[in-house]
């Protein structure tokens, strides 16, 4: 039981960022896959160019920020200061990158 306590000790301090996180990313893909769809803009990255626009690119952008955020938790439980810089760091970057693409919607007005 004292194992279980230590693996999930301060669970708070990380397991909302890190929701936040996934959040964010799912968020950015599917504004992305609207913009995208309605001609708005072109996909920057060459490796997601042929995904965009199909339910796979929801899926990946997924099954990516999961696997993100499970590394990250991985992370905390050995170097917490350093994982807490991370996940604020992307937060940070990837709310940027919505608010982004919220504007281009708005800006297009679709």
């Amino acid at each position: 039981m004292k194992a279980i306590r230590h693996y999930f000790t301060g669970i708070r301090k990380m397991i909302y960022p890190l929701a936040v996180l996934v959040f964010l990313v799912v968020v950015d893909g599917g504004l992305t896959n609207v913009l995208v769809n309605s001609g708005v803009v072109r996909e920057g990255n060459p490796l997601l160019v042929s995904l965009v626009g199909g339910g796979d690119f929801l899926v990946l952008k997924l099954v990516g920020a999961l696997l993100c955020a499970f590394i990250l938790w991985d992370i905390y439980r050995h170097r917490p200061k350093m994982a807490k810089i991370g996940t604020s760091c992307l937060v940070a970057a990837y709310a940027g990158i919505v608010f982004w693409n919220l504007s281009l919607l708005l800006a297009s007005q679709i």
